[in-house]
């Protein structure tokens, strides 16, 4: 228990102030622990602009503050900072009141060369740091709390960028209620800016193919921020950013739609009973309803709608597998030039060192992967 409860605090510390972090770790002597290690690094870098309160977008400073640096602990490399090119660093949002969007980049183990990736976990409100040390980044942590590299991380194959986003996510801060935002418009033109930025201050990296990725609620995010890079491609609008795809891990999308599929699942795997499916459905119409009340009017028709479509969710929460048929039933909703062609495709098996991982269905630049457990996240 009490290492299960370390692990989460320094997992979670990208969610906590970093006052509350120099607090905590003060008053309960944690400055050796995981806590008090990661609330040190965060204070070294000192990235934080002495003009956080206040932000003159006119003014000639970068719009990027960023170090190098290297984590404390860090088992099998004796590699210098530069050649490990991991850095961290702030972005002051272009169009922002007092907004600054916190990122980590990771090149390439292997080629700088390699597609420049960037990692947008859901929530929404999860910091994509949770990735870094829990998912896909170039380290994991060790039974001893120490952090050893990921033999699978990403970085291997790719130069990786995290971001805390939208404002408010993890370090991404402002002192400007105005600066938060409320739709995936408004996500998608931070993002966008900060890409603008980040390949200004690293135009090595500008010419590189470039793919956006992450999970569960950044299926609201990345289609959105995908358009929004192609639309200022389209009209020259600043750095060409390479787009060559994106991809979206078990991803919330299109709800109205996948919702309705937790009780068809549950009953085509015998989960549930006729009868009981008979029941939960009979939530399902307040769910589309409340869906499109949130569509019309966010705000608190929002937080009712999430509560009545996850009531649904829940009925069979604890006994659900990892097959998941809404992944399956947004995607083959989704209205596009191959929709047909992609649905009459069969499933073949996707192989991970001669181990069958998985199914795979692919038509032109379409695939959908299912991932069998143990290999899932």
């Amino acid at each position: 228990m009490e290492r299960n409860l370390i692990v989460v605090i320094l997992l979670f510390l990208v969610s906590i102030a970093l006052s509350s972090a120099a607090n905590s770790s003060s008053k309960h002597g944690l400055r050796n622990s995981p806590y008090g290690v990661a609330d040190k690094l965060i204070k070294q870098l000192n990235l934080l602009p002495q003009d956080a309160q206040v932000v003159n977008i006119s003014s000639t400073k970068s719009i990027i503050v960023e170090k190098s640096f290297r984590f404390p602990g860090l088992i099998g490399s004796g590699a210098s900072v530069e050649e490990l090119g991991h850095r961290a660093g702030y972005y002051r949002i272009k169009h922002s009141h007092a907004a600054r969007m916190f990122y980590f980049f990771f090149e390439s183990r292997n080629n700088k060369k390699d597609p420049v990736v960037i990692w947008l976990t859901g929530g929404p409100g999860c910091s994509s740091e949770l990735a870094v040390f829990y998912e896909n980044g170039p380290f994991t942590i060790a039974d001893n709390m120490s952090l050893v590299w990921n033999d699978y991380g990403w970085d291997k194959a790719s130069n990786l960028i995290y971001v805390d986003q939208p404002i408010g996510t993890g370090f991404s801060y402002s002192s400007d209620k105005r600066d938060f935002r409320h739709n995936e418009e408004g996500v998608s033109n931070d993002l966008y800016d900060f890409l603008q930025a980040f390949f200004a201050e690293h135009p090595q990296f500008a010419e590189n193919d470039f793919y956006i990725t992450g999970e569960s609620y950044a299926g609201h995010y990345i289609p959105a921020f995908a358009s929004r890079v192609n639309q200022g491609n389209k009209v020259k609008e600043g750095i060409h950013i390479n787009l060559k795809g994106f991809a979206i891990g078990n991803g919330l999308t299109d709800p109205a739609v996948q919702y309705k599929a937790y009780t068809d699942y549950a009953l085509q795997m015998k989960i549930i009973q006729e009868s009981e499916y008979k029941s939960i459905n009979g939530m399902v119409p307040e769910c589309e309803r409340t869906i499109e009340l949130c569509a019309k009017n966010g705000g608190d028709d929002c937080i009712i709608s999430y509560d009545a479509c996850t009531s649904i969710f829940n009925k069979i929460l604890n006994i659900a597998g990892n097959v998941n048929v809404r992944n399956s039933r947004w995607v083959h909703a989704m209205e596009w030039y191959g929709q047909k062609e992609f649905a009459g495709k069969p499933t073949v098996p996707f192989m991970v060192d001669g181990a069958e991982a998985g199914v795979l269905k692919s038509s032109g630049p379409l695939s959908f992967l299912k991932v069998f457990f143990p290999f899932c996240v």
